[in-house]
């Protein structure tokens, strides 16, 4: 399974947000979900498979904490699909410059001349 097929289940990402905030044992994450423990333990393994948790005995528990770089591919998708390409070339920007100092320029009200009366 990969990160993709991964976060598809709900109750995975769940589990990954609360992760976010720190390390937990299994017991607190099933307790936080109306799921059983042995059901936690099963997506919590996935997750581990696809490189987004990672487990660390601790005497007799096992902690899990999140994996941030197992989100990369994740990143990267994301960050294909939100950026600009291709870049906007300078001259297109040059052009525009142009353009709004013309529209500028044109809205200017024009000098206003005084009449022989005004001057006198």
């Amino acid at each position: 399974m990969d990160v993709f097929e991964a976060l598809g289940d709900p109750v995975r990402r769940s589990l990954l947000q609360r992760l976010a905030d720190g390390p937990a044992r299994v017991v607190d994450l099933a307790a936080e979900h109306p799921i059983s423990r042995p059901a936690i333990s099963r997506h919590l393994r996935v997750l581990v498979d696809t490189g987004l948790v990672a487990a660390e005995e601790r005497g007799r528990e096992r902690h899990y904490r999140l994996v941030r770089s197992g989100l990369a591919p994740v990143q990267a998708w994301v960050e294909a699909l939100t950026r600009i390409d291709p870049p906007i070339p300078e001259h297109a920007l040059d052009g525009l410059d142009l353009e709004v100092r013309r529209a500028g320029r044109e809205r200017r009200p024009a000098p206003r001349q005084h009449t022989h009366e005004e001057t006198a």
